[in-house]
């Protein structure tokens, strides 16, 4: 609402008289025509007129006690609605009638003032006929294009705003209350699929909430397609061009299409709160309407995403649902609603929920094989890879070449170790370029898969997936960065400008040493075996101290002098992307060319018990060896590979840290990994 002294100076404007015609035709200005000589009939009832507005001005001059200059507020209005003054002295205030009554009175004024909000009645009624004046829709039938624009919108979900994608491969995102989800406790969060969000997406006002992942619904975007027709190859955009529209009207609810139509304008412009209104308006008339609900949701969608209230979203998810339950619901809309409805479900982390959903539109749909295809999704979402494998060997006995099926299918392999047989299903999907199947973690796991084979041409998928933007460079191939970190693969401790840190570590290597080999035997238990398959051989156990921020357990009683040493280092023991860990090896171990999740840690390796030969590490092309008491530092966001050939253990201390150049804020609000 406007400060009321913007009114006041408003007021202090000079509107000029509009022009009038008079007797003779010829173009006067107002004060000019109401000077005319004598009184004459048509004078005197014209200053009855302005007697009579007068007494109008002066009944309402007074709102909450505040003089108001209607006739700036009435000029100003004017402009809005395309009449003059001229017009208005003639009668034609209807513009005015702002609450819908029938006449111009202390209400409207208040409307007017933006004192009090408009009346749904009036704001459908405005809306309809905005659109019978701008967007007349002579061309197209009413029965197979139910209205404008349906899915016309700028996806917002999770880390920034994601791709939107017929058949997504959903990361587990954040909720709008800014709780984190849930932890990853592998440190290459790669070998995972669902992987969560950096932040939660700030939303847009002015941007309607997206129906996604309907390939039905794609051919609302025909405009953009011919747009960009140049860039795509002709079959596929024969293929698009051929979707129909998606119908979502039932026989009745084309009746009632303009009420709908203008509920949904007042979506679309970013007006959420009125048009939650507007929609609720409807479902109280028209109860048994799906399409009149299925809008009720959207606009408690957007006002969600506006408010961040994941309560709103809730029951947002819940009018999903009734839309898709009521009768005569058209078989475009329950899928449209449905799938809707999963995806809000997994945004909030319900995960077990959006898979019961997804499972009943399978039920209901069981020959579309994207809806199978985001069923996999959901299975790899809740780690259930068994049943994902399952979903996705249906998939590809009906549909052969289906690349979605094809990466998530060989992604699974891959996750059971079966490196070979991952490598045709990969590659094939990211070659068939279907929508999908250009993520990161597919470039990641097929190069990874081809350097375990032996096969140079891994680097040419790790140059493609950098070209396409997933990898900061060839050797750097983190999935989970922030962008414009100084990126170098070995950094010096002046570098880091954790000179202290690396100087308490250095000077007290020997009690951290003695601590460690105290607590080395195996039936202490503390020691446990490297679980992310990284090794192609050997023996590599470690004992965590620090995990994602937080102590492990009660690690740090067995090994007291070497927490209390770290205890002031927050950019260490507060780093919720790394790990602070004992790591022993033993002869004849490999480990294979790999990269770290994140490039927002540094890592720190302290030398503790080193043999004199034999144990090496390979950070790019830059390979260095270990020395007892001193550190050496690296960034594992760059591809690194460890050899262990001596004749005797390896005994290290690593010690994530914050990358230097992160901000306060970003150590606080990043999600852990």
């Amino acid at each position: 609402m406007a400060p009321r002294k913007n009114f006041r100076n408003q007021a202090k404007k000079e509107v000029k008289p509009a022009a009038v015609v008079n007797k003779n035709g010829v173009k006067v200005e107002a004060s000019v025509a109401a000077s005319g000589g004598g009184f004459s009939g048509t004078k005197i009832f014209t200053w009855f007129m302005v007697l009579a507005l007068l007494g109008v001005w002066s009944s309402v001059a007074v709102v909450w006690f505040d003089l108001v200059d209607y006739d700036n507020v009435i000029a100003e209005r004017a402009k809005e609605f395309r009449f003059n003054f001229s017009e208005v002295l003639q009668g034609k205030l209807s513009a005015y009638d702002a609450d819908g009554d029938g006449d111009f009175d202390v209400e409207d004024a208040k409307v007017l003032l933006g004192l009090k909000e408009r009346p749904v009645s009036v704001l459908l009624r405005e809306a309809k006929e905005e659109s019978a004046v701008k967007e007349p829709d002579d061309s197209r039938d009413e029965a197979t294009h139910p209205y404008e624009d349906e899915n016309n919108a700028i996806d917002t979900k999770g880390e920034l705003v994601e791709k939107a994608q017929p058949q997504q491969t959903l990361e587990e995102s954040k909720q709008y209350n800014n709780q984190p989800g849930s932890p990853e406790t592998k440190e290459t969060v790669q070998l995972r699929y669902n992987a969560e969000a950096e932040s939660v997406p700030e939303p847009e006002a002015d941007v309607e909430p997206e129906v996604e992942s309907v390939p039905e619904l794609e051919a609302e975007f025909v405009p953009e397609l011919k747009e960009n027709a140049e860039d795509q190859p002709k079959d596929k955009l024969k293929e698009k061009a051929k979707k129909k529209k998606p119908k979502l009207l039932n026989k009745f609810e084309k009746t009632i299409k303009t009420e709908i139509d203008a509920a949904e304008k007042l979506r679309k412009k970013g007006k959420v709160e009125e048009a939650v209104r507007a929609f609720e308006t409807l479902v109280l008339q028209y109860p048994q309407s799906p399409r009149c609900r299925y809008g009720k949701a959207l606009a408690e969608d957007g006002l969600a995403e506006k408010m961040l209230s994941n309560d709103m979203l809730q029951k947002a998810i819940g009018t999903y649902k009734e839309a898709s339950e009521l009768p005569n619901a058209t078989p475009d809309l329950i899928k449209a609603t449905l799938k809707k409805r999963a995806e809000r479900q997994q945004f909030l982390g319900r995960m077990r929920g959006a898979l019961a959903t997804l499972e009943k539109l399978v039920q209901i749909f069981p020959e579309d094989m994207a809806l199978k295809n985001d069923l996999g999704v959901a299975h790899l979402l809740i780690g259930d890879n068994n049943s994902a494998k399952r979903v996705y060997e249906e998939v590809l006995a009906t549909a052969p070449s289906d690349g979605f099926a094809k990466v998530h299918y060989g992604f699974i392999l891959k996750s059971e170790n079966k490196i070979a047989e991952s490598i045709p299903f990969l590659r094939d999907g990211l070659e068939s370029g279907d929508p999908g199947t250009d993520d990161g973690r597919f470039y990641f796991h097929l190069g990874d898969a081809l350097q375990r084979m032996g096969d140079d041409s891994a680097y040419k998928w790790y140059e493609r997936g950098h070209q396409r933007g997933h990898f900061a460079s060839v050797w750097q191939r983190s999935l989970y960065n922030v962008d414009g970190l100084k990126a170098q693969p070995w950094w010096t401790p002046k570098d880091t400008g954790y000179m202290d840190l690396v100087k308490t570590l250095e000077r007290n290597w020997r009690i951290i040493r003695d601590e460690a080999q105290s607590v080395m035997d195996k039936t202490t238990g503390l020691f446990v075996p490297e679980e992310e398959n990284l090794r192609e051989k050997g023996e590599w156990g470690q004992f965590t101290l620090w995990q994602q921020g937080k102590k492990a357990g009660e690690s740090c009683r067995s090994v007291p002098k070497t927490c209390g040493l770290l205890e002031r280092y927050p950019e260490a023991t507060g780093c919720k992307r790394g790990q602070i860990k004992f790591s022993v090896m033993q002869p004849g171990t490999h480990v294979w060319p790999h990269t770290g999740p994140t490039n927002c840690r540094l890592r720190m390796h302290l030398g503790l018990v080193i043999p004199k030969t034999g144990c090496k590490i390979r950070c790019t092309n830059d390979t260095r060896a270990w020395e007892e008491g001193k550190v050496l530092i690296f960034d594992d966001s760059f591809e690194h590979e460890v050899w262990q050939d001596a004749d005797s253990y390896r005994l290290i201390f690593i010690v994530d840290v914050w990358h230097p150049e992160l901000t306060q804020y970003q150590r606080q609000t990043l999600s852990p990994i």
